[in-house]
């Protein structure tokens, strides 16, 4: 949805030119006719924090020209009029931060699922892409922001590698990034997850930090577990914003600081339950609070939600709906820089608008962007063109000369036979930080094996770049798989393959399945392949239809639950355990990584 190429944000959000301009005064004055009308609503008015009843809306060009109680004399004969009594109008929803990467579609894919359910806009990282693809993967995604019909502000990627330990396909350095800040078509620096490398001034994140700065972007944060001097001196390089509080204090202290705090409420991690608690028991103002995905999977999108859903659940949790909403429109814009154009219906914003059954439920009937009806009732009016498909190009990115076998899992232990103590990575159920554990593990003819009793399986990254496929092997608690193993090419940031499983022979099956289908999801079990996800698209997404991969996720999820597995969505939990930027324990190809202390650690306590 960009219709310029001036200015830094103009392209995304702004056609405005004589004409149009024209249009709306002349239509505010009533000479000119709406060309469309909402009749009769309750407006949620996120600039007064108030519902006024009995308003009605007229949109011209595009824009909203006149907000009141009476336009009936800006009805004309080709007007388009859509009677709203008894409902409600909001402006539509704005994700502050996601990686559109893990819906597993593309773009156009993931705006044509998440249009009904009220987004409008969404602030984007494609660093999942451009680990895989490099500045080619993030020009893909910007060139499907143009178009979609929803509006799509692509960060650009700040750590890719997400630091110098992660093996990738693809780097960014301080050269590629200020030539993508130079896209007018990108709107900031995105999230800078290298904290390490912004306390230790390491020259390259520096160079991207002030590029950012020189251009007049704005800079996203990732700041988990940050606090005190080390929070302020990471806050002092002008980045004002950050997505992985977990708790409360962190919301308040972040706050303080002037930062504008993302309450992330995704599919593998869901914090709002905790980090609202900045709210209701500390007392914070909402108004540097913003709403946010962060990561997203298609079988949550379809069946529960996106904005809305994430709207709905702040309310529950005991937010004012209006407050909720100025969290997911307005803050958001403020935030980004854009309220002069979004986050709220009045006369010149662009008509991104919502409209709602029921204010506290959160019921989604009808969705406009640009004043064009694109969903309605749950169903999206836009879809892509029929024969879409993503560029060749995107194919064929797993790169691993050799098959997979068992031996590759075989973790070699300091004793023939018996007990012995080694640190095992803690998952924590829908959070994304896992706890460093010290636990026995059992060892058989001098390998660790597995122990369901325990709950102690194994994990391995495989890399998938070089053709080596070289293999670092970890232990992890939580799964609760008693056989099996699972397998996906979805690793974040790196994207190579990470494998958890009860036996190396069913982890080996599981691998070469990813590797045969050029990247996926896959659940293997006594030998036999149980269920899979296709995602050949650069080995992370798709170019079909979210309905469809649901599908497939929901009988990858019945099967693991059926091996054992508690975890909600375990596919989502894998895929973010050899992330080494966020606490405390981590899995790489290169084996186990503390991530407080910033080094490599042996597997054996």
């Amino acid at each position: 949805m960009l219709t310029s190429n001036q200015g830094v944000y103009v392209m995304y959000i702004s056609n405005l030119n004589a004409e149009i301009l024209r249009n709306l005064v002349l239509t505010a004055l009533g000479k000119l006719k709406a060309d469309s009308v909402l009749k009769n609503a309750s407006l949620v008015n996120v600039y007064t924090s108030e519902v006024i009843e009995g308003v009605s809306v007229a949109i011209k060009s595009g824009r909203v020209a006149y907000v009141g109680k009476n336009v009936d004399h800006l009805i004309g004969s080709s007007t388009k009029v859509f009677d709203v009594k008894g409902m409600y109008i909001t402006p539509g929803f704005m994700d502050a931060h996601i990686h559109i990467e893990s819906s597993m579609l593309t773009p156009l894919r993931f705006s044509e699922a998440v249009l009904p359910h009220g987004t409008t806009s969404v602030f984007i990282d494609p660093h999942e892409i451009a680990n895989v693809l490099g500045v080619k993967g993030v020009e893909f995604f910007i060139k499907e922001a143009l178009e979609a019909p929803i509006r799509i502000f692509v960060n650009v990627p700040s750590c890719v590698p997400a630091t110098p330990e992660d093996t990738t396909g693809a780097k960014l350095g301080p050269k590629e990034v200020e030539y993508l800040l130079r896209n007018p078509y990108t709107i900031g620096l995105a999230e800078m997850m290298d904290f390490h490398g912004v306390l230790s001034l390491r020259e390259d994140v520096v160079s991207k930090i002030l590029a950012a700065h020189k251009l007049g972007k704005i800079i996203d944060g990732h700041a988990p577990g940050l606090s005190n001097n080390l929070l302020q001196a990471y806050v002092s390089t002008g980045i004002y914003s950050d997505h992985e509080s977990v708790r409360a204090d962190e919301v308040v202290e972040k706050t303080r600081l002037g930062m504008y705090v993302m309450l992330r409420e995704g599919s593998a991690w869901r914090d709002l339950a905790e980090t609202l608690k900045a709210v209701a028991e500390k007392g914070i103002d909402t108004r540097m609070l913003l709403l946010a995905s962060d990561d997203r999977n298609p079988y949550d999108i379809v069946h529960e939600g996106h904005m809305d859903y994430i709207v709905r659940k702040t309310i529950e949790l005991g937010i004012d709906p209006v407050k909720a909403i100025q969290m997911a429109t307005l803050n958001v814009a403020m935030r980004f820089k854009v309220e002069k154009y979004l986050g709220g219906v009045a006369p010149g914003k662009l008509a991104d608008i919502v409209v709602l059954d029921d204010l506290e439920k959160v019921n989604v009937k009808m969705v406009f962007v640009d004043g064009k009806l694109l969903a309605k009732n749950g169903r999206s009016l836009w879809h892509p063109p029929e024969n879409y498909k993503a560029p060749s190009y995107l194919y064929g990115t797993i790169n691993i000369k050799r098959k997979i076998t068992s031996e590759d899992f075989k973790i070699k232990a300091p004793i023939e036979e018996g007990i012995v103590k080694a640190k095992v990575i803690g998952v924590i159920p829908e959070e994304a930080i896992t706890k460093k554990l010290i636990m026995d593990v059992r060892v058989v003819n001098g390998y660790v094996v597995s122990d369901v009793e325990r709950d102690v399986l194994k994990i391995a990254m495989v890399e998938r770049y070089t053709g080596k496929g070289r293999t670092g092997l970890g232990l992890v608690h939580g799964f609760g798989f008693k056989y099996g193993a699972l397998a996906s090419s979805i690793a974040h940031d790196n994207h190579n393959i990470l494998v958890v499983g009860v036996n190396e022979e069913d982890m080996a099956l599981a691998v070469n399945k990813v590797v045969e289908m050029g990247g996926g999801i896959v659940f293997a079990a006594k030998g036999e392949i149980r269920a899979a996800v296709k995602l050949p698209v650069g080995g992370i997404i798709t170019d079909k239809p979210a309905e469809e991969v649901a599908a497939q996720l929901e009988k990858l999820t019945l099967e693991t639950r059926k091996a054992g597995s508690k975890l909600r969505e375990p596919y989502m939990t894998l895929s973010i355990l050899g992330l080494i930027v966020i606490p405390e324990l981590r899995i790489t190809d290169k084996g186990l990584f503390d991530v407080l202390d910033n080094k490599f650690v042996s597997l054996f306590a």
